[in-house]
Formats: C-alpha cells, sequence, structure tokens
C-alpha cells in the first residue's frame, strides 16, 4: 500500500486521535528546526476514505491529510468528482486528526515562535521585515519593471539553502515563472557569492514555467504532493497577477478575474500556514489616472491580493543605482524603508544602508 509521511505541524496545536492512527507514531526534530509530530499514515486512515477513494484523492493532489484539512468540501469535490456530502465528511475527519481548534493567545504566541526567517541578503532590508522573509505568510513585492523584484526572488533561492546560522533553512525552492523572466545563471552568480555550489543549488529548485492561469492554479495545487516529495520551504510566484491580467479583459470580466484570483492566492496561504514555509509573491503595477499628487502606481489585484498578502513591499528605483523598499503593509511592523543594490552576487546591502 502507498503511504505518505504527514507533518503535523504545531501551527496546528496539534493533539492526535491516536486509536485511528497506525502504531508508528513518532516524535521527531525535523529539518526545518521545529518539534513535529510525524506519523506514518496514508489517506485510507481517515473515516470513510478507501482504497478507490484515496486513489482520487491522490490524482487530484490531494496526498497528505493536511492537504484535505484545509481544503473546502467544495475544492475536494470539484477535483475528484466524489460528492459535496462525502467530501464534506473527509473533510471533517482529517480535520479531527489534525486538531484546529480554539486556541488561547498565548498558544498562538508559540505557533508565531515556530516562524522562521529567510534572509535577502540585505542586512537593511532583514532589518525592515523584521529577520527577513517569514514563514507561514505571504511576502508582496510591489514596483514597476527593473525595481528588483525578480532579483530579489532570485537571490532568495539561494539564501533559503543557507545554514540556518547564515540566515537560511537548508531547504530547496519551487520557483513559479508567469513572465519568463527566471536565470539559472543568476542562480550560478548569486550561490557563488554565498560560496555555495552552484550545481547543488540548482538542484535544489524546482522550476515550472506558467503560460496561462489555468496552468498557473494548478500547479499551487500540485505544489502539496511538490512539497512532499521535495524539501521546500520557500515558493516564489513570479507575478502573481500577469496571466490573469492578460487574460480577463474588461470591466465585465473583472469580477470573474478577482474571484478566480482570490482563490489562487488563499491556496498559496493554506500551503504556507500548514507547511510552514514562505510564499513571496511579486506584483505588477497599475496608474490611477485620477490621482494628481503623489506617485500615481497602485498594486494590481486590488483588495483580492492586499487583503491575502501578509507583508506588502513596494519598490522603487533611488539615487546611484540602488533600489528602496518600502514595507507598508504589515500585521504588526512599522511603516518604513531600506536601501539596498542589486549586483552580481544578488540582493546586498547599499554603502551606509539602514532600515527607517
Amino acid at each position: 500500500m502507498r503511504r505518505t509521511i504527514v507533518l503535523i505541524d504545531a501551527h496546528f496545536h496539534t493533539t492526535l486521535s491516536l486509536k485511528r492512527l497506525p502504531a508508528s507514531v513518532f516524535l521527531k526534530t525535523v529539518s526545518n528546526g521545529f518539534s513535529a509530530m510525524m506519523t506514518e499514515c496514508s489517506l485510507e486512515d481517515i473515516d470513510g476514505v478507501g482504497p478507490a477513494t484515496a486513489r482520487k484523492l491522490r490524482e487530484a493532489g490531494f496526498v497528505s491529510i493536511e492537504s484535505l484539512a484545509v481544503a473546502t468540501a467544495f475544492e475536494i469535490s470539484e477535483a475528484t468528482g466524489i460528492g459535496y456530502d462525502t467530501a464534506l465528511k473527509i473533510s471533517q475527519a482529517a480535520r479531527e486528526l489534525v486538531k484546529i481548534d480554539l486556541v488561547t493567545a498565548d498558544e498562538v504566541l508559540k505557533r508565531r515562535q515556530q516562524a522562521q526567517k529567510i534572509t535577502t541578503g540585505s542586512k537593511a532590508l532583514d532589518a525592515l521585515l523584521g529577520g527577513g522573509i517569514e514563514t507561514q505568510a505571504i511576502t508582496e513585492l510591489v514596483g514597476e519593471f527593473g525595481t528588483g523584484k525578480t532579483q530579489l526572488c532570485h537571490t532568495l533561492c539561494v539564501t533559503v539553502q543557507l545554514p540556518k546560522n547564515k540566515g537560511g533553512l537548508e531547504a530547496g525552492a519551487l520557483f513559479i515563472d508567469t513572465e519568463g523572466t527566471f536565470r539559472p545563471e543568476r542562480i550560478v552568480q548569486i550561490a557563488g557569492k554565498h560560496r555555495l555550489e552552484a550545481e547543488k543549488a540548482l538542484k535544489n529548485i524546482i522550476y515550472a514555467r506558467v503560460y496561462n492561469s489555468d496552468h498557473q492554479v494548478l500547479l499551487v495545487d500540485k505544489a502539496w504532493e511538490i512539497c512532499s516529495q521535495h524539501p521546500i520551504r520557500l515558493i516564489i510566484v513570479d507575478s502573481l497577477t500577469s496571466q490573469f491580467r492578460g487574460e480577463y479583459l474588461g470591466r465585465e470580466a473583472l469580477a470573474l478575474r478577482q474571484q478566480r484570483l482570490n482563490g489562487h492566492v488563499h491556496k498559496l496561504l493554506k500551503l504556507a500556514e500548514a507547511l510552514n514555509l514562505a510564499v513571496v509573491v511579486t506584483n505588477q503595477v497599475v496608474a490611477n489616472p485620477g490621482q494628481f499628487f503623489g506617485d500615481p502606481n497602485k498594486p494590481a489585484g486590488g483588495n483580492v491580493v492586499a487583503h491575502a498578502s501578509t507583508y506588502r513591499l513596494f519598490l522603487r528605483k533611488g539615487k546611484e543605482n540602488t533600489r528602496v523598499a518600502c514595507l507598508f503593509d504589515a500585521p504588526h511592523l512599522p511603516y518604513g524603508e531600506a536601501s539596498f543594490l542589486v549586483g552580481e552576487g544578488g540582493v546586498v546591502d547599499s554603502p551606509g544602508s539602514e532600515s527607517s
């Protein structure tokens, strides 16, 4: 019988119903640095899931109990063809195995302490973000072309592989490229700056070129399976809105576009929270012709993207080839700015740079 290793993350305040699980349950400190319950269990261990149903679930991308626990009954039913009532029972049974309960604020704090940081390569930018790019969250990079969004993404693909004492997570990255801007040559250059073996750094990055919004949504759906097969702790979507904006044209398509985009970003957020990984998305800007003062550019995607993103950075060009990152939205961090440079070795501090 095919079996899946399921990571029960501390994020869920987990207590297991052991009578439903096999005896081979053990406590282990996994490579991402937090203590978690690992259990060798298959989808068949969920009440109401037999071999035929489990096969349908796996073919639809639901390869772990976690993926079912955070999915809606409608999503399960649509993806597998299983009746809605059956899908609802499966989803509820999965949540019972992975106890998602009401908790006190001190327990939420303990969950937050499990979140980890990935260095951006710039100390000033790390300080602006409270230590770096955070797991269990979506970080949005907004800006015009040439402001360093994609270069920062390339840098993160390398720095996530660094040892933990150097700001990394000793893990890999999934890069979803919607604009054809990924360059492995840049990974080689940046890896050299961080004293990593170039070939190994490239092998630790799973790459996918996206050609339409349907393909983009499908790849995020398959990310559960990809992350179960590879030690992925960073997912990058560059860019989040490009395909949607190119396909859904005119006001008559706006509602449908926003609806699909909303579901897409929320799936990314579920991945980040359930698997304790970082999600970084880039976003384009649109001009507001009615604004006469200040910067007329604003992030694309409207309120759908704004509400889903945990941290929002606006990047712009600065003086003497520098780039300026402005943190304009975060749950607990103040508004601030930091300058950095993009060089051959990726993102680095600019001379005399500091966050403000």
